[in-house]
């Protein structure tokens, strides 16, 4: 088995689609702060929802800078099917792990399609929730970074997952996801982090990646079909299983 070919196909026609007719919505314009410390999180859903509701491809920019976010819901159906995220900054998740700790997870993409993430980092600043449960307090489970939910035709590359509460990037109920030189990054005494999870999805290919983590590199979950991984770097971690 090898990767599928329709999905690189796809990946050059969307690529080439988006940086010649894109629409762009910068998060800045749209009232975002790159301080790290104001709350974002609605100029980023108000750029989601422009580019969402775009007849033709969008991009949604994000310029360099630390952008503090809450849980967001990056939610379809959209009325395009070529939306890139474009992230020169670092999205950071809040430093009080209690304000996503029990919410499950971060950043959530879900039912959209022809979404591409390219580049920049996100923070989950997930170094308190691990001592928290490393010394055996009362604490919450913690969210994951980057939920990619019942979607197809998906892209992330060049994106670092830093400091995750929880796992880095799961992908549930997908098709066609391509998942390239992305970088996973936490200490190895850091509880339930998987690098990145993949569960009831088909189509999906993971590439040239580099995973150091305190938990699984790359875990497969059930309902997992094609799933093709190669070229990983995984260490610390407890592998691919």
């Amino acid at each position: 088995m090898v990767p599928s070919m329709t999905f690189f196909k796809f990946v050059v026609v969307f690529s080439f689609l988006s940086l010649t007719t894109a629409t762009t919505y910068n998060v800045v314009t749209l009232g975002a702060v790159g301080d790290g410390k104001t709350d974002s999180t609605k100029s980023f859903l108000n750029a989601w929802v422009a580019a969402c509701g775009s007849k033709t491809p969008a991009t949604i920019y994000v310029p360099s800078g630390r952008y503090l976010l809450g849980k967001t819901i990056f939610d379809g159906q959209c009325k395009n099917d070529a939306i890139t995220f474009r992230i020169d900054g670092t999205l950071v998740a809040p430093s009080n792990y209690n304000v996503l700790g029990n919410d499950g997870n971060w950043l959530v993409f879900e039912h959209v399609s022809g979404v591409s993430i390219l580049g920049g980092t996100l923070d989950g600043q997930g170094t308190g929730l691990w001592a928290c449960k490393n010394a055996g307090m009362g604490c919450p489970i913690g969210a994951t970074t980057l939920k990619i939910s019942n979607s197809d035709n998906i892209l992330i590359n060049g994106l670092t997952s830093l400091n995750s509460q929880m796992f880095h990037i799961l992908i549930n109920g997908c098709e066609n996801v391509m998942v390239q030189r992305v970088k996973v990054l936490a200490s190895g005494n850091s509880v339930n982090t998987d690098g990145i999870h993949v569960s009831y999805s088909t189509g999906v290919n993971i590439l040239n990646t580099i995973i150091a983590t305190g938990d699984d590199c790359i875990s497969i979950g059930p309902g997992t079909s094609n799933l093709w991984i190669e070229n990983i770097t995984c260490g610390p971690g407890h592998g691919i299983r």
